[in-house]
């Protein structure tokens, strides 16, 4: 089921429904243990490049390196990104340290003229996107 759903996410640009790429995403991480960092590379028409693991983390938090993040997307001219990480507690909330992580990332990747298009936070019971939050 997981590789169908990736095979969805691959065959379209991930703007403007989402639909495929959280159900891709909540399949793969929303059950883990442990917090895991993925990062979404995409092409200047919003398509999927590479989806990697950045860092995996504990119960409760996760490293974030904006530089190895912006490095990377440089490597593989990705001109944009979604940052997606999972929250074993179930509860798909942003963390304090999230928000902050997520606006260093954001301000690295611009000064290179890279563009994060959201952060998700998946979860057992949900998910939620900085960008309808208002918190990008």
């Amino acid at each position: 089921m997981r590789e169908a759903l990736r095979e969805e996410v691959l065959e379209a640009p991930v703007f403007p429904d989402m639909r495929a790429l959280l159900d891709y995403m909540r399949a793969e991480i929303a059950h883990e243990p442990a917090e895991q960092l993925r990062v979404l590379f995409l092409d200047s028409t919003n398509r999927l490049i590479r989806d990697e693991p950045m860092a995996l983390g504990s119960i409760n938090e996760t490293a974030v390196y904006p530089r190895e993040i912006v490095r990377r997307a440089l490597e593989i001219n990705a001109t944009a990104l979604l940052l997606v990480h999972n929250h074993p507690s179930g509860d798909p909330s942003p963390s304090r340290g999230d928000i902050e992580a997520t606006a260093r990332v954001a301000e690295a990747a611009r000064l290179l003229e890279i563009v994060v298009h959201d952060h998700i936070i998946v979860a057992r019971s949900g998910w939620s996107s900085f960008r309808a939050l208002g918190l990008m």
